[in-house]
């Protein structure tokens, strides 16, 4: 019986050359139709039209079940410029390959990303004499970092982290060293929690955690963690592992299990037990960010009531969770936002101010300023990068005033408060969370390549570059679907659009976003259930409104607050 080989798959380009040596009329027919519509971009939608129309034909059948068709039927965009027609590629979700094809020599080449990208500029600048443009390579930075290679695998980042972790600590035992080391070092405004001096390396820690599982075994689950804290301080333990003897328990077996055999889910677990965030910042510069009277005034909606409801689950969470570690610390959340001294009746001109329903949340407001002073009145989210940077140093005074100290977590809204959240975590040195909300660059077809057009009114020049900052800055991305990330088989994600492209004459971005990084993570929100509840709940309705809608939507009069 022979051995079965294994056969290398063929470039892109010899798929093309195949099809090309052996449909060599039919082909070149279908490619000069994409020729004669002139110089421009093709979407998805003017490929498959065009070929569906050669297939039609008696003379284009062949083409059918050749590989160039399924090349075509994964190509995002082709790039006219006669004799040329280069295509983008993305054989799956995340993935892209580029070629190119000469019609009048019937050649074909494969592109590197700045070779298409190059030829893509010809459409506005005509062909390139700068032999230094700036380019943007964020790939070496995150080079030796794990990330999966499925697409299947977008979006579950931690998952990933967990198991590549737990399998180098399973082969490596010294990378069991550094959990000690976190463990000993972990501190709450000077507050040691988990483990004390008294034990330094894993085998000390070992040996006390089979102690302390003999003793927990002899008392009642529901023993509070005080009357055996200075027997536990004795060993070496600190607070943080629960506040009764159930729950030190349960952490204690967690840990040993990790010091043992480590799996992914026993190290998810046990690491999403440690108490790690107390004060957590979310930025969100842009609209008229309250409580009342808001929804409906310019940039005000959906991402005010997100993060509205956000923070209200999450003070409810850090709550439950400190209490359960044993700790008696109160958590501290701000919204940070701009204030606006013209406010048009809202509270939009009050610097902070307590979030209903909670007990430590606050709105902080900070005012846009400049050489010239204070800025009154509201702006547009697209005209609010002048600004930045003296609001984040602004910021960063007001929130280590109101906390005394540093935040934990920082949380950037949107491409504006993402950019301030790097901003702020590069000066603080702390963790930071993005939120995107919308990225405008795929609201706005060919709005990078043809950015000129667009700047004087949306400056997306600033956007874009502002996104490309705090993608690769972010320590990790929170995502509501998978789409968001790296769209479907057919259409690209929002965070996939900033994988390449380019802005003639300003940069071009070789590799920006990887959305196999391990930083995506999926977080589905939810939805609370005393707004949304089921429509037989007649008294839960919010009746006394009807009439305020009623007139914002249909009264014919515009005034100020509804234009």
């Amino acid at each position: 019986m022979s051995n079965p080989k294994f056969e290398r798959m063929p470039s892109l380009r010899e798929r093309v050359e195949d099809t090309l040596f052996a449909h060599r009329n039919e082909l070149v027919s279908l490619l000069s139709r994409y020729v004669d519509q002139g110089k421009g971009i093709l979407q998805p939608h003017n490929i498959i039209d065009e070929l569906d129309i050669a297939i039609g034909k008696e003379c284009g059948q062949k083409l059918k079940d050749s590989p160039f068709t399924d090349v075509l039927k994964s190509a995002q965009e082709a790039i006219v410029l006669p004799p040329f027609v280069a295509l983008a590629v993305r054989p799956r979700p995340g993935v892209w390959e580029y070629v190119r094809v000469d019609i009048s020599e019937l050649t074909v080449e494969q592109l590197t990303v700045s070779e298409y990208l190059l030829f893509k500029e010809e459409l506005v600048d005509g062909e390139s004499t700068d032999k230094y443009a700036l380019e943007l390579d964020f790939e070496p930075f995150n080079a030796s970092f794990p990330r999966p290679s499925r697409s299947s695998s977008i979006g579950n980042g931690v998952q990933f982290l967990n198991r590549h972790l737990s399998s180098s600590m399973f082969r490596n035992k010294d990378c069991l060293e550094p959990l000690v080391k976190f463990l000993r070092g972990h501190k709450h405004d000077g507050y040691v929690m988990m483990l004390n001096d008294r034990i330094h390396n894993v085998s000390r820690l070992q040996s006390a955690l089979v102690k302390a599982e003999d003793y927990l075994s002899t008392l009642s689950p529901d023993t509070p963690y005080s009357d055996f804290e200075y027997k536990f301080q004795e060993w070496g333990f600190e607070r943080g592992w629960g506040d009764n003897a159930k729950r030190v328990s349960e952490m204690v077996h967690l840990l040993l299990d990790i010091l043992q055999a480590p799996e992914p889910s026993i190290l998810e677990c046990f690491l999403g037990r440690i108490p790690m965030v107390f004060n957590v910042v979310i930025v969100s510069p842009h609209g008229y960010f309250g409580q009342a009277n808001v929804l409906g005034l310019p940039d005000t909606g959906g991402q005010i009531v997100y993060i509205l409801d956000q923070v209200r689950a999450l003070e409810k969470e850090m709550l439950m969770k400190i209490q359960k570690q044993g700790l008696a610390f109160s958590p501290r959340i701000l919204i940070v936002t701009r204030l606006i001294p013209d406010s048009k009746g809202t509270t939009c001109n009050q610097r902070l101010e307590k979030i209903t329903g909670t007990q430590h949340t606050h709105i902080l407001r900070v005012p846009f300023r400049s050489d010239k002073g204070i800025l009154r009145k509201w702006i547009s989210r697209f005209d609010v990068w002048p600004y930045l940077e003296t609001f984040t140093e602004d910021a960063a005074s007001e929130i280590s005033a109101e906390l005394h100290g540093l935040p934990d977590l920082i949380v950037g809204n949107y491409s504006d408060g993402n950019l301030v959240a790097s901003l702020l975590s590069f000066k603080l040195g702390i963790t930071q969370c993005n939120i995107a909300h919308a990225l405008e660059k795929t609201k706005y077809p060919d709005s990078d390549i043809y950015w000129r057009k667009f700047d004087e009114k949306y400056h997306f020049s600033c956007q874009f570059t502002a996104d490309i900052i705090a993608m690769n800055n972010a320590d990790f991305i929170i995502t509501s679907t998978y789409q968001e990330i790296a769209g479907s088989k057919h259409t690209v994600g929002q965070y996939e659009s900033h994988t390449a492209f380019t802005l003639p004459g300003l940069y071009r971005v070789v590799h920006g976003v990887d959305v196999f990084d391990p930083k995506f993570n999926i977080v589905s929100p939810g939805a609370d259930m005393e707004i949304y509840f089921p429509y037989t709940e007649k008294e839960k309705r919010l009746t006394s409104l009807h009439d305020s809608i009623a007139s914002m939507l249909y009264d014919p009069e515009q005034n100020e607050v509804h234009m």
